[in-house]
């Protein structure tokens, strides 16, 4: 018999329906909900992050939601660390911790720890971001294949901050990146863990909602959100609350770089794309579970299968 106390993982790609699902989880099950989205941590962003609504959160109240403000950063070892704490905390009270979003390097890190990274480097951070004035961030990922081929392949050669981040880890080390990834200590938490994953069985309706949710948060105000945030702190666009998808592309709007109609095919373009590297993190996960997400029964489905594997 296994002694470890049940968890279960609710995964997915945006628009899939997971909020949906674990809310009537919660009024089925004796389940608490944990959010594992890095949009929904900040405070005020409410259109743009698909943010369930008083009225649901009333109803399945959602921890690690709203807890920062937009101008603050949030990480997957903050994360992995209140997760574990909330987790503990709801297994006492005899309950089963439902954990659910789209953030898949949050759960990759709640399940298998984080790997030993060096902090970032000030100095040396300052150095790459001349060498990326002068030369451009095409030279930088140049770089970084002669020392990390493995790194550099999976990164697009315009991708600024991950190309930077793993020069500097290579500089500060001595190793790449990749070789200290695989180096990881595999650290599970303990806890017997349902793992689901809700993928599309047809990509085009995925899509379709993807692109009526977007042009919907455009209807309900996501410019004018964003700008009542800019006017309420002191945000810049290189910040990671404003580097969700939707706020960027908003954010580009609101400075005459692109026009409404682009900001609509520029944010379910974005959107789309998400939702691919979701659906990419989801298929390299070998011991998920998946479930139809367009199955007009899902939640039954989900039901019968928390009841054959009993929490």
């Amino acid at each position: 018999m296994n002694a470890l106390p049940p968890a279960i993982f609710l995964m997915g790609p945006t628009a899939s329906g997971k909020t949906g699902v674990a809310v009537e989880l919660a009024q089925r099950l004796p389940v608490e909900l944990i959010s594992v989205d890095s949009a929904l941590v900040f405070r005020d962003m409410d259109i743009g992050t698909a943010k369930p609504d008083a009225a649901t959160l009333a109803r399945a109240p959602h921890h690690l939601i709203n807890i920062i403000d937009p101008t603050e950063a949030y990480s997957a070892a903050a994360f992995r660390h209140d997760a574990l704490r909330l987790m503990a905390d709801i297994t006492a009270r005899g309950k089963v911790p439902l954990l659910v979003g789209g953030t898949m390097l949050y759960f990759k890190a709640l399940r298998e720890g984080l790997s030993p990274l060096p902090q970032a480097d000030a100095a040396l951070r300052a150095e790459l971001d001349a060498e990326i004035a002068q030369y451009g961030i095409e030279h930088l990922h140049r770089e970084l294949a002669k020392v990390d081929s493995e790194t550099a392949a999976r990164l697009h050669p315009t991708d600024t901050q991950r190309i930077q981040r793993a020069l500097e880890i290579y500089l500060i080390s001595g190793k790449p990146m990749s070789e200290l990834i695989k180096a990881q200590k595999q650290d599970e938490p303990p806890y017997r863990i349902l793992p689901i994953a809700l993928i599309p069985s047809d990509r085009a309706v995925l899509h379709q909602r993807v692109a009526a949710r977007f042009s919907q948060m455009l209807q309900q105000g996501l410019v004018d959100e964003l700008r009542g945030l800019r006017e309420k702190y002191p945000l810049q666009r290189n910040m990671t609350s404003m580097r969700c998808v939707g706020y960027r592309q908003a954010w580009e709007f609101m400075e005459g770089e692109i026009t409404a109609a682009e900001l609509r095919e520029k944010g379910i373009a974005a959107t789309r794309q998400l939702a691919k590297r979701q659906l990419t993190w989801l298929r390299g996960m070998p011991d998920n579970i998946e479930l139809d997400c367009l199955a007009d029964d899902l939640l039954n489905q989900v039901m019968t299968l928390i009841r054959y594997e009993p929490v």
